[in-house]
């Protein structure tokens, strides 16, 4: 095998030409995955349930185009007629999502249908829409699904968001079983204790953060650009052979 054999490295992560759609744009991992795949020549359509002024700005400044696009995805959709607001796009990050706690047996049946909706319907229906669309038009899409450690683990007061996060993944597999051979890949991340509106409790408590921070071997809570990397490498064309995975992104957490 000759140097010619091997393709240009850069190109296997080069995203110029290609339209994402990230849902739970405004802020957290959502922005940080708009602003990795930005960076690697993607424009760019933000879903989000309000304004997004911070987001368009961070993208246009690299030099691409950014698209807001408001949608309540705690409410019933018609997914389709989303993507056809959103336009034909190549990648989609379901990043969207919300965390309620309640102690188990006082757990609402309001706010476990509502973290469900949001956390695992929507996911479902705007991933199932942009798949129509990218086998329609015979383009080598990407559908990345933000999981979580409570994909894998069982949690304390968030049976709603644990349940979710574990169908997530199962819809990650499924999804990529039957899309494989149609050139669109599905694969997850899950990440572990980020700084985040969702962990912000977490962090305001002194108590249960210390014990969070001894678990986790890296010794620090993560940020959203932690999951920048993952995320492009999902999205790019050179991880066409990685389908229905799970990128764990944790500081070691899992491995402990």
């Amino acid at each position: 095998m000759t140097k010619t054999d091997f393709p240009d490295l850069a190109s296997l992560f080069d995203l110029t030409g290609r339209r994402a759609l990230v849902t739970g744009a405004r802020s957290g991992i959502g922005q940080a995955a708009c602003a990795a795949l930005a960076a690697a020549g993607a424009d760019i359509v933000g879903l989000g349930s309000s304004p997004m002024p911070e987001t368009a700005a961070r993208i246009t400044a690299m030099g691409r185009s950014f698209d807001a696009l408001e949608v309540d995805l705690s409410a019933a959709q018609d997914f389709d007629a989303v993507l056809d607001r959103a336009g034909p796009v190549d990648i989609l990050v379901n990043n969207a999502g919300q965390i309620r706690r309640h102690d188990l047996l006082e757990f609402p049946q309001s706010d476990w249908d509502a973290i469900l909706q949001i956390n695992l319907t929507a996911a479902f229906g705007l991933a199932q829409a942009a798949a129509r669309q990218m086998v329609a038009r015979g383009v080598p899409g990407r559908i990345v699904n933000i999981a979580s450690l409570l994909s894998f683990q069982g949690g304390i007061r968030v049976a709603s968001y644990t349940a979710a996060k574990h169908g997530l993944l199962g819809l990650t597999r499924a999804m990529s079983n039957e899309l494989a051979g149609q050139g669109v890949t599905v694969n997850a991340i899950a990440p572990g204790y980020i700084a985040t509106d969702n962990t912000a409790a977490l962090r305001a408590d002194d108590d249960r953060s210390q014990a969070i921070l001894e678990r986790i071997p890296a010794g620090r809570w993560g940020a959203p650009e932690d999951l920048m990397s993952a995320v492009l490498f999902l999205c790019a064309p050179g991880s066409g052979y990685v389908t229905g995975s799970c990128v764990t992104v944790d500081g070691g957490w899992m491995a402990r």
